[in-house]
């Protein structure tokens, strides 16, 4: 596709979001079920990463399509309505999770990489069998990561999804979940050691 295919699709998209808006603007109830159809999907996956349970996941969603609905006359369009809609998905997602009593899960301590007395690592660093390019395009691999991901504590977990997975700030990633931003980069470099340390086994060919 040439340069000016690609400015008219992109033309004719928002020409199609900014009419949506519009309609949803006016209280139009068919604008919202074509907005519930056209991103449910996607919002959905947002979700589940935070959630881990679909039925979680998806009372969330709703709630935030209701969100949106009720606040849709504030939105401004100083970014595109899949953004506005997919920080609202995370804002519900976090409200949930705040909400729900979630099986203990082991301290991030017994998963973080174990220090001497001298301050060296008690195990060697291991290498990856796996590069960083077959990581991403393996499915098994994806999987293995999410699997690993959904065993790190909340608080830990969450710092993870909003800062590598969603790419939000620090800033706000600290104002959603209330703690300073030095907690924030602290909760998510043990998140990082941790996630790294379940995932060794696998990187190194031992599963």
């Amino acid at each position: 596709m040439d340069r000016t295919s690609q400015q008219k699709d992109t033309a004719e998209l928002d020409e199609r979001e900014t009419h949506l808006v519009r309609s949803l603007k006016a209280g139009d109830s068919v604008a919202f079920e074509q907005l519930v159809r056209e991103y449910s999907g996607r919002l959905l996956v947002v979700a589940i990463r935070f959630l881990g349970q679909e039925q979680d996941a998806q009372d969330a969603l709703q709630d935030a399509f209701l969100s949106a609905f009720k606040s849709i006359s504030k939105f401004e369009g100083n970014s595109k309505l899949s953004t506005w809609l997919h920080r609202i998905v995370v804002n519900a997602s976090l409200m949930k999770l705040r909400t729900r009593k979630r099986k203990p899960l082991r301290p991030i301590e017994d998963i973080l990489p174990q220090f001497s007395d001298s301050g060296g690592r008690t195990a060697s660093e291991p290498l990856w069998n796996v590069t960083h390019d077959t990581a991403v395009q393996d499915r098994e691999t994806r999987n293995m990561v999410r699997q690993s991901i959904s065993e790190l504590p909340d608080s830990y977990r969450t710092v993870l999804l909003l800062r590598d997975i969603e790419q939000i700030s620090t800033e706000e990633t600290a104002q959603q979940m209330g703690i300073s931003i030095g907690a924030v980069k602290t909760r998510l470099h043990r998140a990082r050691q941790a996630l790294k340390t379940l995932l060794d086994p696998y990187m190194q060919g031992e599963i």
